[in-house]
């Protein structure tokens, strides 16, 4: 019995040595983002009022940090072996910031994160941010609500619902994430404008 068993160990090894090549290591997936708001607007009026924008609300799948895809209104699906370098709500709380930030149209503009006290925020709910095919062709869609809440009173100063659509070359990766960026960067353009008139307003 001994001797059988020396006789095929070395089969065994032979064997278990090429199992651990028999499939390649899989790749890291692609992280990716949306690009900067370097190219922000630059606001004329600055208003004395501190602004705190928090992380927009959302439910799966949309709260996560895979690249999402509609081909049907009924059917997610997710881009393979990618990801966005955080969830798809902190993105946008991000580029928001950015582009408010750049604007220099309020006395400062801080996350969520912070401690510091502020006069207003900048509440919202993502409710779409993914790519959908639409007639045969790739378009990215990104819908938020958002409002200004006065944080004395608590009372909303104003509301707006946004639905962008931005079309992709193609279906590839690099093609949609960039198209991903400029609806991103229109939705920010967009949000700035809205926030400044309403305390103009308020």
């Amino acid at each position: 019995m001994r001797s059988c068993l020396r006789a095929i160990a070395p089969v065994i090894a032979a064997f278990a040595m090429t199992a651990c090549t028999i499939f390649p290591t899989p790749e890291a997936p692609r992280v990716m983002d949306l690009g900067s708001a370097e190219s922000a607007q630059r606001l004329e009026l600055r208003h004395a009022r501190t602004l705190r924008v928090d992380t927009p609300l959302a439910s799966e799948p949309v709260n996560g940090t895979r690249i999402l895809t509609k081909p049907t209104p009924h059917e997610f699906q997710m881009y393979g072996n990618a990801r966005w370098r955080d969830s798809a709500p902190v993105l946008v709380r991000d580029y928001l910031i950015d582009t408010l930030r750049q604007s220099q149209g309020f006395a400062n503009v801080v996350t969520d994160t912070s401690a510091a006290s502020t006069d207003l925020t900048l509440i919202s709910e993502l409710s779409a941010f993914q790519a959908e095919k639409i007639e045969g062709k790739i378009r990215v869609v990104i819908e938020l609500h958002a409002e200004v809440l006065d944080n004395r009173t608590r009372k909303s100063l104003c509301v707006r619902n946004s639905r962008l659509a931005e079309p992709a070359a193609s279906s590839e990766l690099d093609e949609v994430v960039g198209a991903f960026g400029n609806t991103a960067r229109r939705l920010a353009e967009e949000t700035l404008l809205w926030v400044h008139r309403c305390l103009q307003e308020n």
